[in-house]
């Protein structure tokens, strides 16, 4: 692909990609993948859709294509910002939440550089935003042979969904947008929103915990977010030990927690962890964090986080230091369970010297014409995506919701039945679900 589309001869992108072939003797042609982030590389997520619609009509009738978008995995250039000694350190990756590392103008200053040095200049870093992206997957569907394109993505990929559609409208075959992120919302509001809705997880594990025996976070739920800080805040002068040697920080056990809400099936684990600070261990919850770091028992980290931060760079909105501190706080303000005690005192974006504005633009998807049928999947107790933000998608692209009854970020790999019966329908035979349709997990 070109690296930059307003100038062809100025540099090539290489795309990594996975096809796995559909099962059946007369496909309808790909599905194309994207598993979210952004910065999550396609083309494993693409192996283990496969294995998990093994018997699914939709494998039966697809060739399933995953693709590592521009700068991610092993698409080239690469994002790469720190080594695997600065990631065990606590290397930033988001200005959100702040308050006891906070970014200086020199740490971000230096961010910029050292991005660029391990990624191939500055230039790199200006062309990887989900409108680059959406510009590939357009080639990407010309390439595979497709009239339309057929897609389905997760998280981030229903921001990449939309935006594609909004670029493209009339190359959209059929559009699954799972875990929604919000069109309408800015960076600031859409932050907010997921600080409530990891809360809100957050008290619902509580809630399931104190109906066990020797709960950590004593019998009261509503007590549960103090009890939780009594037990983290002291890591922030003493982390906990750990079996390796490495401790266990305030900021890794908050990432620890946090990971196991994606899924009520990691809940326990995460109790479990909190049960061991009792005793001022950290090893669980550093195993979970580690998880969704992606970190090896040997100590290598992907870049996948690291091209989080750089392509947020490009998609997101810009604030200054007095926007930023006024965020952080309403961040600790909507998810207290994260809050680390300290007043904020600064705060930066850490994009603020990046070498070019962002290029997405808010609202955006907005005001389709020609675009035809949607399906946005839903899940209520979504805590990274919430479900008032799939719900504006399906309006905003004026296609069908189903909603998913559960506690889980995402739905359309959860091998739930209902689920995976309304997909199949409209991937297949682009039947929507009726109106007000609801599944549970």
């Amino acid at each position: 692909m070109p690296l930059d589309y307003r100038n062809p001869q100025g540099g090539q992108a290489e795309i990594a990609l996975l096809r796995v072939p559909a099962r059946g003797k007369n496909p309808i042609g790909s599905l194309v993948l994207n598993p979210g982030g952004p910065g999550f590389g396609g083309t494993d997520h693409a192996a283990i859709t496969a294995a998990v619609w093994a018997t699914s009509p939709i494998t039966e009738r697809f060739d399933l294509v995953g693709f590592d978008p521009r700068g991610v995995g092993a698409s080239t250039p690469a994002l790469d910002c720190y080594t695997d000694a600065e990631r065990d350190r606590g290397a930033r990756l988001s200005s959100i939440p702040a308050g006891i590392d906070d970014w200086t103008e020199r740490d971000t200053r230096r961010l910029v550089e050292q991005c660029a040095g391990r990624s191939g200049g500055k230039r790199v870093l200006a062309h990887v935003g989900t409108r680059d992206v959406a510009r590939d997957m357009d080639v990407l569907r010309q390439a595979l042979g497709d009239e339309k394109l057929s897609f389905a993505g997760t998280s981030y990929g229903t921001r990449l969904g939309a935006v594609y559609a909004e670029m493209f409208p009339e190359k959209v075959r059929a559009l699954v947008l799972d875990g929604a992120m919000d069109p309408r919302a800015g960076t600031r509001e859409r932050r907010v929103q997921q600080a409530t809705g990891m809360q809100a997880a957050f008290e619902r594990l509580a809630a399931s915990c104190a109906t066990k025996q020797d709960c950590p976070l004593g019998t009261d739920p509503k007590h549960a977010t103090k009890v939780f800080q009594k037990l983290v805040r002291p890591l922030i002068g003493k982390p906990a030990r750990t079996s390796d040697g490495r401790g266990l920080t305030f900021e890794q056990a908050v990432e620890g927690v946090t990971a196991a809400m994606y899924t009520e099936a990691l809940w326990p684990v995460a109790i479990a962890g909190i049960a061991e600070l009792k005793s001022g261990k950290g090893d669980t919850l550093l195993k979970l964090r580690d998880s969704y770091h992606g970190r090896t028992a040997d100590g290598v980290y992907p870049d996948s986080l690291e091209a989080t931060l750089a392509i947020n760079c490009l998609d997101e909105e810009r604030h200054t230091p007095k926007q930023e501190m006024a965020m952080n706080r309403a961040w600790f303000k909507a998810a207290p369970f994260t809050d680390h005690g300290r007043p904020v005192k600064e705060a930066r974006d850490g994009c603020e010297h990046w070498p070019v504005k962002p290029t997405l633009g808010y609202p955006y998807a907005t005001d389709i014409e020609g675009l035809p049928g949607t399906l946005t999947v839903s899940v209520t107790g979504d805590p990274i995506t919430p479900h008032e933000g799939g719900i504006n998608l399906a309006k905003e692209l004026g296609g069908s919701l189903l909603t998913v009854e559960g506690e889980r970020h995402g739905a359309i790999l959860a091998a739930n039945a209902c689920v995976n019966e309304a997909v199949a329908a409209y991937l297949i035979d682009l039947k929507s679900p009726a109106e007000g349709a609801r599944c549970k997990l």
